[in-house]
């Protein structure tokens, strides 16, 4: 499965965009392989940044019932899926704009999916806070990359732009939060329409 980082519409291959805070996010990245024919790019993007330009916000900050309910589909999905039991960070949702910028260098040097998939255990299995950058530098860490020269990247301008220009594109093309995987011009915004994006590859 490759991992690339690509901010262009016409790719070849399905796109799943995502930000280590979402959880149904880190229930598609933990299933994508196996559902998905072929390669896949995965483009990290800031959720924080998308729901400002979209002018939306998470459904975790919505008012107790809601939440309550999103908590307990996600457990419920993670159960079903045979994934370990979801831990939640505390806080949870937090600041993860550290953390994207980090998998966005980490995905210009190879990394990326390894990164993002030891992030994304790190804040729904082990349950550790994302916004904790000790916790994203462990992870990445984890994942084969030394630990000074992500924190490093993380305040380097270049980086910064490109998950700003990644998520600006993200917009512009209609995505409207993650999990979403685009699949030839179609968009499949959440977890659960992971089969029906799958089904539509090569269509």
């Amino acid at each position: 499965m490759t991992s690339t980082c690509n901010v262009t519409f016409g790719e070849p291959h399905p796109t799943f965009y995502f930000d280590v805070g979402s959880p149904y996010a880190y229930l598609t990245a933990e299933r994508i392989d196996a559902v998905l024919p072929g390669p896949v790019t995965w483009q990290p993007i800031s959720l924080g940044g998308l729901f400002k330009a979209n002018g939306r916000s998470s459904w975790a900050l919505a008012g107790s019932e809601p939440r309550g309910a999103g908590i307990a589909e996600v457990e419920r999905r993670a159960r079903a899926y045979g994934l370990p039991p979801v831990r939640w960070p505390e806080p949870w949702p937090s600041n993860y704009l550290f953390a994207m910028r980090a998998l966005t260098f980490a995905f210009a040097r190879g990394f990326g999916r390894e990164f993002a998939l030891a992030a994304f255990r790190a804040g729904f299995v082990a349950g550790r806070d994302l916004a904790v950058p000790e916790h994203v530098l462990d992870a990445a860490a984890d994942a084969g990359l030394d630990r000074q020269e992500v924190a490093d990247a993380t305040a380097d301008s270049d980086v910064k732009l490109a998950l700003r220009n990644a998520t600006d594109a993200a917009h512009a093309r209609g995505v409207i939060g993650v999990p979403t995987v685009a699949v030839e011009g179609r968009l499949f915004f959440g977890d659960d329409r992971l089969g029906e994006a799958a089904a539509s590859v090569g269509v």
